[in-house]
């Protein structure tokens, strides 16, 4: 068995957190911009990264659209989510449920059919040539209202080959989950699946609200159910996935040091955790450097390690074939038989 330092980047797992718009790399920015005619407020690569010291969501947000406004065209589309489906794979990601904002492309004139057909084209691409999977979670936007995603969904419809679910993202101070209720009803009637960002910088109550309300079947971040022993105890019962993501928080100050990442108190609570990356570009790191980071700040061990990538087999949509095949594959190379 390879040493713990690179356990994390060799097994089998999936990543369920990582907006595909927050992976966008400097070096792309640049290039993107070249492309398209767009001038940048940066020098260079080194004022971009000295860009991203965030004291909080917002402060990250703004930096988030700055470069999103940056993809117009389908290749730009399928740059960025080749790029990212690269790096997936090199840290032994075998599937990806991957969030992207269509209202942040749909307000500049960017229609779906631009960039759903990058992405489908980059996500058939590495399938065939990197043997990785991906499908697609549509976010709306929380900062806009409720009727605008209601449109949003509506205005999809044509062109959801590839898309399995709907999410909300983006600022969550304010903005209870209970807004997105009619737009949530609307995607079920569309067969999709429903997960939510709650409980990052909102209060436990919005983890309640995301699940009663929206229907949520799993959560995003809910780093702070830990306040409310009740709710707690129902992510605990129902085994509820959370999908955490500890350089996010720690980046954005939801907890000030990764020593005080609420990870092992979640784990050791029974609650149904897996590791990910949320916007690896601004945030210092992809799935594999967040795996690290924490089993270096926790000391976490061996079979913690498996039971993390386990968890995030077990919280994908994928159906109960594929993921009894990769939880396999995960047993195997976890046991030193990578053959």
């Amino acid at each position: 068995m390879a040493g713990l330092s690179d356990l994390a980047g060799r097994l089998p797992k999936t990543e369920l957190h990582v907006h595909i718009e927050g992976t966008l790399e400097p070096q792309m920015m640049f290039a993107l911009a070249a492309r398209n005619g767009v001038d940048l407020p940066y020098a260079d690569v080194e004022e971009v990264r000295a860009a991203y010291r965030f004291t909080n969501l917002q402060s990250f947000l703004d930096i988030y659209y700055q470069g999103a406004a940056l993809l117009r065209t389908p290749d730009d589309f399928y740059d960025l989510m080749a790029a990212y489906l690269e790096k997936a794979a090199g840290d032994g990601v075998r599937h990806a449920e991957i969030f992207f904002d269509p209202q942040s492309h749909t307000a500049r004139g960017i229609g779906f059919e631009i960039f759903m057909r990058g992405f489908r084209d980059a996500i058939s691409d590495a399938r065939r040539r990197l043997g990785i999977s991906a499908d697609l979670i549509l976010c709306f936007l929380r900062h806009l209202s409720g009727e605008e995603a209601v449109a949003t969904i509506m205005e999809a419809e044509p062109f959801l080959d590839g898309v399995i679910g709907v999410g909300i993202d983006s600022s969550e101070r304010g903005r209870p989950p209970e807004l997105f209720e009619e737009a949530y009803a609307r995607a079920r009637e569309l067969g999709l699946r429903a997960v939510a960002h709650a409980g990052e910088e909102g209060p436990p109550e919005y983890v309640s609200g995301a699940l009663d309300a929206l229907g949520a079947e799993r959560i995003d971040h809910g780093v702070r159910s830990l306040e409310d022993a009740d709710l707690v105890d129902r992510l605990r019962r129902e085994q509820i996935p959370l999908t955490v993501c500890p350089l996010s928080n720690v980046a954005l100050h939801v907890v000030e040091d990764m020593s005080l990442h609420p990870l092992s108190a979640m784990m050791d609570a029974g609650l149904l955790v897996s590791i990910n990356s949320d916007d690896p570009a601004y945030f210092g790191g992809y799935i594999g450097d967040n795996y690290r980071k924490a089993q270096q700040a926790f000391g976490l061990g061996e079979e913690t390690i498996i039971a993390l990538a386990r968890n995030s087999i077990e919280s994908s949509f994928l159906d109960g074939p594929r993921k009894t095949a990769l939880v396999e594959e995960l047993e195997a190379v976890s046991a030193g038989d990578e053959g």
